[in-house]
């Protein structure tokens, strides 16, 4: 059974995932975020494909660097990927998580890296 915090996340997801669309030109990045791990994805809502994925399992060294600092490696990676795509701008999905700590940083990171959104 889901926790009431899991179902109000549900909640604004579905809101925010009803006025934003990822295209081939501008696909959406994803951001899911547990209480241990963070991944991202670009995604292609018209196609309904998975365009490129970045998760900590993907990088060195996680033991030595904070949960901060992991979430914005991931960030750079999604980055990098989609460079190699010729991806250069984004449509950011928090995954109903707030603008905040994890989610902040991985989007810094992605902007680090040259994504723009």
């Amino acid at each position: 059974m889901a926790t009431n915090l899991t179902i109000i996340r549900f909640r604004r997801h579905k809101r925010l995932r009803a006025k934003i669309t990822g295209t081939a030109a501008r696909p959406r990045l994803a951001v899911f975020r547990s209480l241990r791990h963070i991944s991202a994805q670009l995604i292609n809502d018209i196609e309904n494909k998975t365009i490129a994925a970045a998760s900590e399992a993907e990088i060195k060294n996680v033991g030595k660097l904070k949960r901060q600092q992991i979430a914005q490696e991931v960030g750079k990676l999604i980055a990098e990927k989609a460079k190699a795509l010729t991806v250069k701008s984004v449509v950011f999905d928090r995954g109903g998580n707030a603008y905040h700590g994890r989610v902040k940083a991985l989007a810094e990171g992605a902007r680090e890296a040259g994504l723009e959104f």
